[in-house]
């Protein structure tokens, strides 16, 4: 889209565009038996509107063939991407940014990107968009599911407003993103209106509900680390429109200070990812423990959620935050190596940084626990905006 003057209008579309074939015999033919008069010369006329000024994020929303694409052409053209097969997707776009979109699993952001699926291929297309400045996106999740999508357009709306991204526009046949996404501004190509002002989402409806360990086989190949779990943790299952998304789990810490709890395994499914669901469902487990008088402490290596902790103030980083497990160097001559499983444990884990943080929300009126037992909490609601 061209600079315009403070008090200048920039109107677009409106144009005719016409393609011409050659009236071959089978061509006439089909035209005769439709009754259809054609000359070989087809025309459509490209809807127009007069975008907003100023906005973070535009919406163009239609059929095949109401003009989507023609019209995204005045903001800028996007050219398509060539991708080193040999190299990881998060050596060819900066894995940061890649998290924020929702594409977080660390083996995904390990291969290349050919091997990825569409949801994956379409979030690292959109990183690499914003990466090089580009300012239109066409089929904006088009071949991906709609829970997919759902998590897309929330990861990319936030990703937009925590960097302060002008003139952003993207084309889509579904109008469902429309409120998932909140843009600034709507076009419906079909009909021909504009709808200003950006939207209010509605918060996501996330039901947890108490489990047990059975349940982990179909989140343990998405864990960042590995797919053992403890037989003896108390786990949670969280359900999106009543399909599994994410889970989690808790332990107690062993400490000879009593009323201590650490977070175990937590994972989202990866179309689920970049929507807050795993930070949220962490705090909600951890305030359940806090509410009846415990401590919670939690340990990641990933480095999104980590991130997330270290500028939240509902957690605050311990004295084990962002250092390695020197500790676990110091076990292998000692003693107390019958504590962890083997020298192999060890030396895979000592030199990886990890975040460490205890959850501690504003305070409230606590219950102080009577004994060093818990029991899991019934089925809940939690909204997610």
């Amino acid at each position: 889209m061209s600079q315009v003057g403070l008090f200048d209008e920039f109107k677009v579309g409106g144009q005719t565009l016409s393609s011409q074939v050659i009236l071959e015999p089978i061509v006439e033919k089909l035209a005769a038996s439709a009754d259809y008069t054609f000359t070989g010369v087809s025309t459509f006329q490209v809807p127009s509107f007069t975008p907003p000024s100023e906005f973070s994020v535009g919406l163009i929303v239609g059929p095949s063939g109401s003009g989507k694409s023609s019209l995204l052409q005045a903001f800028g053209n996007t050219p398509p991407f060539s991708w080193d097969p040999n190299r990881a997707v998060s050596a060819q776009v900066d894995p940061k940014i890649l998290m924020r979109l929702g594409l977080s699993s660390i083996p995904s952001l390990c291969r290349p990107f050919h091997v990825l699926s569409e949801g994956e291929k379409h979030r690292a297309t959109i990183a690499r968009t914003l990466i090089e400045g580009h300012k239109t996106i066409d089929e904006f999740t088009s071949v991906v599911h709609r829970d997919l999508a759902q998590s897309i357009s929330i990861g990319l709306r936030k990703y937009i407003d925590s960097h302060s991204i002008k003139n952003l526009v993207l084309a889509t046949c579904h109008e469902d993103v429309v409120q998932w996404l909140c843009p600034d501004w709507v076009f419906y190509s079909s009909t021909g209106s504009l709808v200003e002002g950006r939207s209010v989402r509605q918060p996501l409806q996330l039901q947890i509900l108490p489990c047990n360990t059975k349940i982990w086989p179909l989140f343990s190949p998405h864990h960042y680390l590995d797919a053992n779990i403890s037989h003896s943790a108390w786990c949670w299952l969280a359900l999106l429109n009543d399909q599994p998304c994410a889970f989690t789990s808790v332990l107690p810490l062993i400490n000879p200070i009593p009323h201590m709890y650490r977070e175990h395994r937590t994972v989202v499914l990866p179309d689920y990812q970049g929507s807050g669901i795993g930070s949220r469902l962490s705090e909600t487990i951890a305030q359940v423990f806090v509410d009846q008088g415990f401590r919670f402490f939690s340990k990641t290596a990933h480095p999104a959620l980590g991130e997330y902790r270290n500028t939240s103030p509902k957690w605050r980083p311990t004295a084990y935050n962002m250092s390695d497990r020197q500790g676990y160097k110091r076990l292998l001559d000692s003693q107390q190596r019958a504590y962890v499983r083997s020298t192999l444990m060890i030396t895979k884990h000592m030199d990886r940084v990890c975040y460490a943080h205890e959850y501690t929300p504003p305070k409230k009126n606590q219950n102080p626990p009577k004994n060093n037992t818990h029991h899991p909490p019934p089925s809940f609601f939690q909204e997610i905006n």
